[in-house]
């Protein structure tokens, strides 16, 4: 549990915040953002699109039903460390195997309560994501601040290599492992689960992954290798696959030089479905390009239109960056849905390639599901490619 230990935040511009002290004894630099998530605090830890971030989680109560290893989005959290209101004293969940604080205590992060997180996001909303530094251990206001402003930019960084897979490998939806009852129908077990009968093989790049992502694809009738980020063209066609799929991750877009080659490689010979980093990446790869947002979307509850269908719907999201609309006017691909807030893009589609991709996460996890047939839609693309009809 937190104790009365102090603990302090930090950021660039000087501004102090106090508050206790839970998780590691440590002190670490990063990038700070916010979280709007109602729910799924140890998904939002565990995605690797956080590394090199320190999160604020805007909901006032967290760690109230604990931590299981069935929710994890990787293999242990990928943030830097964690910002919250409270931290709950009680925690009460069947499903529970450890507190959240003793998870972040038994991975080395630390966490800081009692910290005024609404005014905290209105100063990262009106003066944007900041350098900051969280301390869990005595250290001054000033080398806190100094710590904090020598922090490296998240601009121009390249961490894709710090969380890509180090080698292929075939992900198991059979392996308990990489189970999650909540992927299954109502009724259903791991044992029951009836497979699609026709299936298809999806290259998958690994930019930083989220579990669900890929038991989202099984599901959907994919095989699933995966693929480090690094993995060259001729990897890929080695494997034979039938379509290619481009992951989230961390980290600046347009520092990825060897990710857009790669990319641009597959493009005329397979269908390709990107997400978030991968919606980006292939941004880059048609010969567009990316900028870095004020402070960025992050949370289960940006609104996106559909500008083909005129649908909207309520998507989860985990991005610092976005593709520049008008760098894609002459690379054959067209803007597809856009973020009611901002305006920004949120999905594009090729005009002549069965390639599309969307800046949002459609497999959620937190978050609503109203994007989930993106995976559907992806596995029509792939039958219809297979059979000759595009």
């Amino acid at each position: 549990m937190s104790t009365s230990k102090p603990a302090i935040l930090a950021l660039e511009d000087g501004s102090i915040f106090r508050g206790l002290a839970f998780g590691a004894e440590a002190t670490v630099a990063g990038e700070c953002v916010f979280n709007t998530s109602m729910t799924g605090y140890q998904e939002i830890l565990t995605d690797p699109s956080y590394f090199g971030q320190i999160v604020t989680l805007t909901a006032v109560q967290i760690g109230n039903y604990g931590i299981t290893s069935a929710d994890a989005e990787a293999s242990s959290p990928k943030c830097s460390g964690l910002v919250v209101r409270e931290l709950s004293p009680v925690v009460s969940n069947w499903r529970s195997q450890l507190s959240l604080d003793d998870y972040l205590r038994r991975y080395g992060i630390p966490g800081i309560s009692e910290v005024d997180t609404r005014a905290l996001t209105k100063k990262l909303r009106v003066d944007g994501a900041m350098k900051c530094c969280l301390s869990t251990l005595p250290l001054t206001d000033e080398e806190a601040v100094r710590q904090a402003r020598a922090w490296k930019d998240m601009a121009g960084a390249d961490y894709v290599r710090d969380v890509t897979a180090s080698a292929p490998y075939l992900w198991r939806a059979d392996d308990p492992a990489n189970f999650n009852a909540a992927y299954l129908p109502v009724g259903t077990t791991l044992n029951t689960v009836v497979p699609p009968t026709k299936r298809f093989r999806v290259a998958a790049f690994d930019y930083g992954a989220k579990h669900s992502i890929f038991r989202k694809l099984v599901n959907h009738g994919f095989d699933v290798q995966v693929f480090p980020a690094m993995a060259p063209v001729e990897q890929i066609r080695e494997h034979k696959p039938d379509a290619v799929f481009l992951s989230n991750g961390p980290g600046d877009p347009a520092a990825l030089a060897y990710v857009h080659k790669t990319v641009t490689g597959l493009l005329p010979d397979y269908p390709i479905f990107g997400i978030c980093l991968g919606h980006q990446m292939l941004t880059h790869a048609l010969g567009g390009s990316t900028f870095k947002l004020k402070f960025g979307h992050r949370g289960g509850n940006q609104p996106v239109k559909n500008l083909e269908t005129g649908k909207v719907s309520i998507t989860a999201q985990n991005h610092g960056f976005a593709t520049d609309p008008k760098s894609l006017e002459k690379t054959g691909a067209k803007i597809t849905e856009i973020n009611l807030n901002d305006n920004t893009v949120e999905g594009l589609r090729h005009t002549s390639l069965p390639v599309f991709s969307v800046q949002y996460h459609p497999e959620a996890a937190p978050g609503p599901n109203d994007a989930d047939p993106l995976f559907t839609d992806f596995y029509k693309l792939v039958e219809a490619r297979k059979a000759g009809k595009i």
